[in-house]
């Protein structure tokens, strides 16, 4: 029997988790632990020196969950020491994101670093990620979630090696298939907003662009309306 854990950053009841888990499905049993609350941007954070609540919830659909009052990483990390009582599941798969997490995005995302302590903890994964970042309702990730079924059906029957996940970006609107592809380029234009009184400051600008015009990147893939599949 196919056991998957079901996690991401953008929160427990956010419409992605849902599309996700409701495809895992079809392939076996689907344990949800995510976020209480967005974690995007979070990285690969680890809470240390205090308690991290956990509570069970419900998706929309009515199926069980646990909601985690701290990172993805902390999702798995607690699942894999006794929070899940069917530890270890075949895979665990992250997602699907709201946004894209193409080249260095995956050092801000919490998506990719759930995939990541997964592999810490002996068991491979998969991010996946929709470069839509108005996809509101759970219909807006049907696509993004055949793209995921797909790849976790590969990935159950051809093992993955040891501390390797697969980065998957879907675009928006029709995927034209998947390409295997190495990380693109980002291009960052961050400025910084300070309050009236210098007290306070945000982080804030556009949304990254990049190097798409280098076929076989990431951002080569999504740019052209393929999904890409990078190796990590």
């Amino acid at each position: 029997m196919v056991f998957l854990l079901v996690t991401n950053d953008d929160g427990v009841h956010a419409p992605g988790i849902l599309a996700l888990a409701q495809a895992m499905r079809e392939l076996g049993a689907v344990e949800v632990v995510a976020p209480a609350a967005n974690q995007s941007a979070g990285g690969h954070k680890k809470t240390l020196f205090q308690t991290i609540p956990v509570s069970p919830t419900t998706l929309a659909d009515g199926s069980p969950a646990q909601a985690v009052s701290g990172s993805p990483a902390d999702c798995i990390a607690l699942a894999a020491l006794g929070l899940s009582t069917q530890w270890k599941p075949n895979l665990v798969v992250s997602g699907i994101n709201r946004g894209a997490n193409l080249g260095q995005d995956i050092t801000y995302s919490g998506t990719v670093t759930a995939a990541l302590e997964s592999t810490i903890h002996g068991v491979p994964a998969v991010a996946i990620s929709l470069e839509n970042r108005n996809a509101d309702r759970v219909e807006d990730y049907a696509e993004a979630a055949r793209v995921a079924l797909a790849v976790v059906r590969i990935a159950l029957t051809k093992p993955l090696p040891p501390f390797t996940i697969l980065n998957v970006n879907v675009p928006k609107g029709a995927v034209k298939g998947i390409r295997l592809a190495r990380q693109g380029l980002r291009i960052y234009r961050d400025e910084l907003e300070t309050s009236a009184d210098a007290a306070s400051y945000r982080i804030v600008g556009p949304e990254p662009s990049g190097i798409y015009d280098s076929p076989g990147t990431d951002l080569w893939a999504v740019h052209n309306g393929y999904a890409s599949l990078t190796p990590i």
